[in-house]
C-alpha cells in the first residue's frame, strides 16, 4: 500500500468512528424505522406523525413556518403533505389575506389519527429514552443547536 493510499484508508477509518454527520444519518434512519414501524397500525409514518403535530393548532399555519420548524425546503414539505392530504388527514387552503400563500390544516380526521397514535409514540419513546440512557435532555438540546 502507498503512503497515500495507507493516509486515506486512515482517514476513512477516523471519519467512520468520529464523523458526526455520519453517526446523525445513521441515527435518524434507525429512528425514523423504529417510529415507522410503531405508527403503521395507524396509517402513517414518522415524518407524517411529526407534521401532523406541527399542525395540531388551533389556528391554520402557513407553509413557511412549518418547512423552517421542520428544517424543509418548501418543495419537500408540499411533496410531504400531499399523501397526508390525499387521506384526509389535513386540508391545504388558499390564504384569504394573501392568494399567492396556502394555510394548512389538520382535519377532524387527521385529529382522529394523532389522538390514537400518541399513546403509541409515547411508549416507543419512553423506552427509547431508557435504551440511550444518560441525559437526553442533553442529546435533545445538542441536537437543537445544530437544527
Amino acid at each position: 500500500m502507498t503512503r497515500k493510499e495507507n493516509d486515506l484508508a486512515e482517514a476513512t477509518i477516523h471519519i467512520r468512528d468520529h464523523c458526526l454527520c455520519l453517526h446523525a444519518q445513521r441515527a435518524a434512519r434507525a429512528l425514523a424505522r423504529r417510529f415507522d414501524d410503531a405508527l403503521r397500525p395507524y396509517g402513517i409514518t414518522s415524518g407524517q406523525f411529526s407534521l401532523l403535530n406541527v399542525l395540531n393548532r388551533r389556528e391554520p399555519v402557513a407553509m413557511g413556518p412549518v418547512a423552517k420548524f421542520l428544517a424543509m425546503d418548501r418543495s419537500t414539505l408540499t411533496a410531504n403533505l400531499k399523501p397526508l392530504e390525499r387521506q384526509g388527514l389535513i386540508s391545504i387552503e388558499v390564504d384569504p389575506e394573501d392568494r399567492r400563500s396556502r394555510k394548512l390544516i389538520l382535519t377532524a380526521e387527521g385529529r382522529k389519527v394523532l389522538r390514537a397514535a400518541v399513546p403509541v409514540w409515547k411508549s416507543e419513546h419512553a423506552a427509547l429514552e431508557k435504551e440511550i440512557g444518560g441525559d437526553p435532555d442533553a442529546l435533545r438540546a445538542g441536537l437543537s443547536a445544530i437544527a
